[in-house]
């Protein structure tokens, strides 16, 4: 079986997990790809049984791969998309963060994930992403995102108006600082600090959530994920921000934008004893209330 790993930074921190990561996918018998720079930050740090395969790049992947594995937290497993993309190879998060919405595999299960992998005891999530079209190119070969979409003014200058339309009809003129459309997977991000709702995954749909908006009875607002929402903006400024999940792009009011469902999902991994709920209990405190 092969198993790429993925991370962005190594911490001395974490030297003991990520060894004993590394040994334990070698003993169930796993070929190692490991992302080169990350490499190149730890490993005369660790002991290695077998020298890897580094890769660079998405064109380095194949399909042969059984999994990703994302080590770090939900922003790290957010970089996989740019790796593994339409290859339709799965996505598991180890979290070496701190809220793990999507990398909710703890340190101390290091040892039950391999087994999990090596015996195909897991649940396979498909996840919707967003694509972007635009009138000029933006963020190269991966127009697209697990979260979400965002608008946004560049500076502190005053507000900015954003039309949105809904399958070309008319929606609304959101005056705001921003606006945000999400997947049920980016509910529970900077959506859900903004007032949005938590859908569950497997919710259909999209959320239109506007960021700190002038009029108080604009609200979010969930519609159909087979919806094409499309977007002018303006404002005093001559320049705004376009997001998809961390990466961002400065653009102008010349540029015209439309947010769809992208046409093949992004495979996330959990293991049979965690789902959605339990997170959501967990990450949220939930039931802290000693009453319930």
């Amino acid at each position: 079986m092969q198993v790429a790993i993925y991370s962005r930074n190594f911490s001395p921190q974490d030297q003991a997990d990520v060894q004993l990561l590394i040994h334990t996918l070698h003993q169930r018998g796993m070929q190692l790809w490991i992302y080169a720079p990350w490499y190149e930050q730890m490993h005369n740090s660790i002991r290695w049984p077998q020298q890897p395969v580094l890769f660079y790049t998405a064109h380095d992947l194949n399909e042969k791969i059984a999994c990703m594995i994302s080590l770090g937290g939900d922003g790290t497993l957010l970089d996989t998309l740019c790796l593994v993309r339409d290859k339709s190879i799965p996505v598991m998060g180890v979290n070496m963060g701190r809220l793990g919405f999507l990398a909710n595999i703890g340190r101390d299960m290091i040892e039950r994930m391999a087994d999990a992998l090596l015996s195909h005891d897991y649940v396979i999530e498909k996840r919707i992403l967003l694509h972007l079209d635009a009138s000029i190119p933006l963020f190269g070969e991966v127009p697209y995102a697990l979260n979400d979409f965002t608008l946004h003014k560049k500076d502190a200058s005053s507000m900015i108006r954003i039309h949105a339309f809904l399958n070309g009809e008319f929606l609304n003129t959101y005056w705001a600082d921003g606006l945000i459309v999400s997947t049920p997977t980016g509910s529970t991000a900077y959506s859900l600090s903004c007032g949005g709702p938590i859908l569950l995954p497997e919710a259909g749909g999209f959320v239109v959530t506007p960021v700190a908006p002038h009029n108080l009875n604009v609200r979010p607002l969930v519609v159909p994920d087979d919806a094409v929402i499309s977007f002018e903006i303006e404002g005093r400024s001559e320049q705004f921000l376009c997001t998809l999940d961390a990466r961002m792009e400065t653009i102008t009011s010349d540029v015209k934008m439309a947010i769809r469902k992208e046409d093949f999902m992004l495979n996330l991994i959990r293991l049979q004893e965690t789902n959605f709920l339990q997170t959501l209990r967990s990450k949220l405190f939930w039931g802290i209330d000693k009453r319930n």
